[in-house]
């Protein structure tokens, strides 16, 4: 086996005990909540434009790590607050994660 394949293996196993820790972190509702946006209501924020999109991803990974490494709400508040304005929006699209919001 290649080594190349081999450290794909080994970075996607590593991916993957991330993200189940970050399912299984105090997080996890807000997770579900924030994937199960549609397409239409991240798009209502800013029509016509992937800046939605690329803050969406980043979102998604602000609260993955904040459920991974179960820091307070206030530094996750914090975190979302730094992405701007945009990442503002949608997290306001998610009742738990509009809580922290206001």
């Amino acid at each position: 086996m290649s080594t190349e394949i081999e450290e794909f293996r080994a970075a996607l196993r590593e991916s993957l005990k991330r993200n189940r820790e970050a399912f299984e972190g105090i997080y996890k509702k807000e997770l579900d909540e924030l994937l199960g946006l549609s397409r239409e209501q991240i798009n209502a924020i800013t029509p016509h434009d992937l800046t939605d999109l690329e803050v969406y991803d980043k979102l998604i990974s602000v609260v993955k790590e904040a459920s991974r490494k179960n820091i307070k709400q206030a530094q996750l508040k914090a975190q979302i607050e730094e992405l701007g304005n945009i990442a503002i929006e949608i997290a306001k699209r998610v009742p738990s994660l509009a809580a922290l919001i206001v």
